[in-house]
């Protein structure tokens, strides 16, 4: 007779194929999406709900995107699909930061560096279109991932209005008394030729010059005097620098006014270094080390001794300073206030000078005499040369040791002072309440809190300011002789922000002073600095979040890697404590770096980069999706083929399970064909059950940012609850029942449930899958799954139920140990399928007591012809031990294989081919089943 099920096998492949293509099969999701406007129906629909908001800041990169960036922006889908799920509105508008020295760098490749103002004009204009282009290609990159966004109308730094806001924001900041001008050292790139921010410097290994120094003592009887008569013949201090070519620029010498200090006894005289460095100086030095009776003295003992300066005829005097430590050199440190922050500090409280005789160029000025014209790279050698020929050099090595390098360049940078422009961090204690409102934000993973504030807790001034040509300028006027603002710059930067919101940001750089200043314009420079672009992305909460209505601040969620902890989201807590007084979100989500499978950072000449387009183009982007989602973004994301294999393999296992739900659908009509609750059988009963405690775990890790939770749970699901149980044992019910019984519909039902309610836990994920897959279901649905809430029919399990559903795991376990044996003695040719076998299972209390509550039907549950439950003590010596409460006995079933339903039946025989109760199935009302 016909198989009832056989002709679903059929499904239309235009509904939902075997094998996706998914490649070639997602660009038709993407034209449908765009054909009925989904992410303006998102926002029609939703609002009047609560607001979830996801503001996006990346750093702009040039060229296609790399893996990094698909991860990001996967990342914020989920998110604002699983967010839509809960009901609601998670308006996503994408953005890019259009200015900087990236753009800048690859324009200058074209057209070279811009040697005046008209070069300048035509160089920024290619800035500006070179921007858009990248612009474009990305974000068709972007779409193709699935992301659900505003995409024709994301916010560019570059737009305008966006370049307007952020010199109003800037005026703001300067009427509050946050910005200010100063000369003090900071990060300076010679590649870039500007000042870079800390967000703009990371720390990479250097070997260096390294030097131990002679400062001699001017005047040994006051160093006689200091220390009581006992000093002897001193020589002076010693210091140690892996930085010779600050030596020009020193003005004193540092000691901790609390730490230990002696006299190396040498040739010429004492050295004074601390007591706890002393064994390793006195190595380097070729001394002996100093005895326990050496004279000991604080540091303190020696301030303002006058030394002489080891290259040049001036005094510098001993100056007491908290940072010296005793890691590494001499316990005395060289003090050049214009090139470093802590000497920089001590200057300003000793009044020392602070001249550089470093040039932007990383060349010396004529007032380094001798190395004028020199680049400090190539000046080292020259002075420990000189050094050596005074007889100041003590000792010179290479040092391999961390160092800052431009994070742009990767090249190592240089501390030098020069006049920038400031967001003063202890103005209104800025600072401190930077760190205070670190803690009323939601931190995911929760380190990112210590990480931020770790940061904050030491960080300087920050300087905003940047000699480049292509970005948003610091729209001041300053006086020639005072350098001070002019006293109505409030007023004037609201007049230059209505130009730029007509010409861009070229409005101020052909902006005649006179127009604004008139006759004053003869005393006032008009500055041509540029804002550093974490200022620019630092202030979307007031140029994006306060201008869209669809948008809020603060944001329920910024969203972006972990070295943003450093850029975006500091550079957007400082401006917003600053700008309004709070934070401008309230959750930071980062993820980690993609790596290869041994964890070494992707680069090209390695062969280890794994390309999206690439992943795309192979496997489809739900599989790029899924591996995003898979894996664990708080640390490092490993990717590889292996594991994008690994991955697709588990995204089979969801498509197939969801493919057998839709097939076993076919011709079911929800309204018509579908049960109650209270008439489902109970296995069914227990699959919708099975879910319904599933979508609760799954809706609170997408609450907690847990992707990777859910992909294993969903996974687990499908292949143990679904795939090896559930689904395996309705089989029989599927093909065998009454097409219109109550047994078949009762296993639709829970199927129809289970299916609305998958296709909703893998909609923020698989995207493409899930839309395909509710676009296939029965009964009446919305136009995309996307635009569907929570599947809110799933029930749990009651008193009235035989069986919980923690009895129900007891019955999963004991049928897969029952499978174990089954497939021994098959792989033995001792028995053919399963349905050839017949089992008798010996145990006591609650094993046997909810074994025996399934009756009749445990046989349809352990897929046996015959199956039986028999008291513990019944078992022969030939029975399987399971466990010690748990044996087995399996034989050959004796019975004739039914031709319909493959039950071997002891009614079948002698010219019957159909077993008792497929001809009920077939020729009467169709069997009853109450548990399985």
């Amino acid at each position: 007779m016909a198989n009832d099920y056989k002709d679903t096998l059929n499904l239309p492949q235009t509904t939902f194929p075997m094998r996706a293509n998914l490649a070639q099969r997602e660009p038709q999701t993407l034209a449908r999406w765009q054909d009925i406007g989904l992410y303006r129906r998102l926002r029609e629909a939703r609002k009047t709900r609560d607001k979830f908001i996801l503001h996006d800041g990346p750093p702009y990169a040039n060229g296609d995107i790399h893996i990094g960036h698909a991860v990001n922006k996967i990342l914020k889908d989920i998110v604002v699909k699983s967010k839509l799920l809960d009901g609601f509105d998670a308006p996503y508008v994408p953005g890019w930061d259009c200015h900087g020295l990236p753009i800048e760098h690859r324009v200058e490749k074209e057209l070279g560096k811009p040697a005046d103002e008209t070069g300048a004009a035509r160089f920024r204009k290619r800035c500006r279109e070179y921007a858009d282009a990248q612009m474009q290609r990305q974000r068709r990159d972007f779409i193709r991932l699935g992301v659900l966004g505003d995409w024709q109308r994301p916010y560019l730094s570059m737009d305008f209005q966006c370049e307007a806001d952020i010199l109003r924001t800037l005026g703001a900041l300067m009427q509050k008394g946050y910005l200010r001008r100063g000369e003090k050292p900071v990060y300076w790139c010679l590649e870039c030729g500007s000042a870079l921010a800390e967000a703009e410097v990371e720390y990479r290994d250097k070997t260096s010059r390294a030097v131990d120094v002679l400062f001699a003592v001017a005047d040994g009887e006051d160093l006689r005097r200091r220390l009581g008569g006992a000093a002897g013949e001193a020589r002076g201090v010693a210091i140690w620098t892996t930085t010779p070519w600050t030596l020009p620029a020193n003005h004193a010498v540092a000691l901790h006014p609390d730490l230990d200090y002696v006299l190396l006894d040498g040739d010429g005289g004492g050295l004074v270094v601390a007591e706890s460095l002393a064994e390793m100086c006195a190595a380097r030095y070729g001394l002996q080390a100093p005895t326990a009776a050496a004279r000991r003295f604080k540091g303190a003992v020696l301030e303002g001794l006058k030394l002489r300066h080891p290259l040049t005829a001036r005094d510098v005097p001993v100056v007491s300073g908290e940072h010296v430590t005793l890691e590494a050199g001499t316990g005395a440190v060289h003090i050049a206030p214009a090139h470093g922050l802590d000497d920089h500090l001590l200057g300003l409280r000793y009044q020392l000078p602070s001249d550089t005789p470093v040039g932007g160029d990383g060349k010396f000025s004529a007032a380094a005499d001798s190395l004028a014209g020199k680049h400090i790279r190539k000046a080292d050698g020259d002075i420990v040369a000189a050094l050596a020929r005074r007889g100041t050099l003590l000792h010179a090595e290479d040092h391999r040791h961390s160092y800052p390098h431009c994070w742009r360049h990767k090249t190592p940078v240089i501390s030098r002072a020069t006049p920038q422009w400031f967001i003063v961090m202890d103005h209104q204690d800025l600072l401190q309440r930077t760190l205070t409102a670190c803690a009323g934000v939601r931190w995911a993973p929760a380190w990112g809190r210590a990480r931020m504030e770790g940061m904050l807790q030491s960080r300087p001034d920050w300087c905003v300011s940047r000699q480049r040509h292509w970005g948003v300028p610091i729209a001041l006027f300053v006086g020639k002789k005072d350098g001070k603002p002019h006293p109505r710059t409030s007023e004037l930067i609201e007049q230059v922000a209505r130009r730029v919101e007509k010409a861009g940001v070229e409005a101020w750089f052909e902006l005649d002073a006179r127009t604004l200043l008139g006759d004053e314009a003869r005393d006032y420079d008009k500055v041509t600095d540029t804002l550093d672009v974490w200022f620019d992305s630092g202030v979307t909460h007031a140029c994006v979040l306060d201008r869209r209505d669809e948008l809020e601040c603060p944001a329920d969620l910024y969203l972006e890697g972990s070295d943003q902890h450093r850029g975006w989201f500091q550079s957007s807590l400082i401006t917003s404590l600053a700008y309004r007084g709070g934070a401008p979100y309230r959750g930071v989500l980062t993820h980690g770096f993609v790596v290869d499978a041994a964890g070494q950072k992707m680069s090209k000449s390695k062969g280890n980069v794994v390309a999206p387009q690439q992943v795309i183009e192979r496997f489809g982007a739900d599989v790029l999706r899924l591996w995003v989602a898979a894996t664990d973004f708080s640390g490092e994301m490993a990717i590889s083929d292996e594991i994008l294999k690994r991955i697709t393999d588990a995204y089979r296992r969801i498509r197939n399970t969801a493919r057998f739900l839709l097939a076993n659908l076919h011709g079911f009509e929800p309204a018509h064909h579908g049960l109650p609750a209270a008439r489902l059988l109970a296995l069914d009963r227990w699959a919708v059950a099975a879910a319904a405690r599933l979508q609760r775990d799954i809706e609170n890790d997408y609450r907690e940012y847990a992707f990777h939770r859910i992909v294993h749970r969903i996974h687990n699901f499908c292949s143990t609850e679904m795939g090896g149980f559930y689904l395996d044992i309705i089989k029989d019910r599927l093909y065998t029942t009454a097409a219109d019984g109550v047994p078949r519909r009762s296993a639709q039902t829970a199927m129809h449930h289970i299916a609305l309610a998958l296709v909703r836990w893998i909609a923020p994920i698989l995207s493409f899958t899930a839309e395909e897959i509710h676009r296939a279901l029965p009964g009446e649905r919305r136009e995309s799954v996307l635009l569907c809430e929570w599947h809110t029919e799933l029930f749990d399990l009651d008193d009235r139920d035989a069986l919980s559903m923690d009895e129900w795991r007891r019955i999963i376990e004991i049928r897969g140990a029952v499978a174990g044996v089954l497939e021994e003695l098959r792989r033995d040719d001792k028995i053919g399928s399963s349905l050839d076998a017949e089992v008798e299972i010996f145990c006591d209390g609650d094993d046997r007591r909810v074994l025996e509550e399934l009756r009749e039907e445990l046989r349809f549950v352990l897929i046996t012809s015959k199956a039986a439950v028999r008291p513990l003590a019944a078992s022969p010596a030939d029975a399987a031990g399971i466990s010690a409460a748990l044996k087995l006995r399996v034989i050959n079933s004796t019975g004739m294989k039914c031709r319909r339903c493959w039950h071997r039946r002891g009614e079948v025989g002698d010219g019957r081919d159909l077993c008792d109760r497929c001809v009920s199935n077939v020729e009467g009302g169709g069997e009853v089943r109450r548990y399985a």
